[in-house]
């Protein structure tokens, strides 16, 4: 059970391990307490839903500016002639998508 469901549960009046209804007495009965659990489960989704959409802000790929050694470039054209795409490229070199656009362009294997 991911946190947003213990969270969403919680928020519906439901014990998240047992499934049972929550004592009308506890805090989880408690308006403010209640649209604060929502809040905190809308807020997971957004999250999640993000995470599922784009890498981190400012993240860089491995490699991205480094020199392009002799035998990567080897093995960058030997998948490529293979027929893997460029965006599968980038993530086993640790490459951005451009960078690996430009080097398939410098050796001949893309035109612009």
């Amino acid at each position: 059970m991911s946190p947003q469901d213990i969270i969403e549960r919680l928020a519906n009046g439901i014990d998240p391990i047992t499934g049972e209804i929550l004592s009308d007495q506890g805090p989880f009965n408690h308006p403010e307490v209640i649209r604060a659990l929502f809040a905190a489960a809308q807020a997971l989704r957004t999250r999640e839903d993000a995470d599922d959409r784009q890498p981190p802000s400012g993240a860089k790929p491995l490699n991205a500016g480094k020199a392009w050694s002799p035998e990567e470039d080897e093995l960058l054209l030997r998948d490529f002639d293979a027929g893997v795409v460029p965006k599968e490229l980038a993530k086993k070199h640790g490459r951005t998508k451009g960078a690996i656009d430009s080097r398939l362009v410098k050796h001949g294997r893309l035109q612009r």
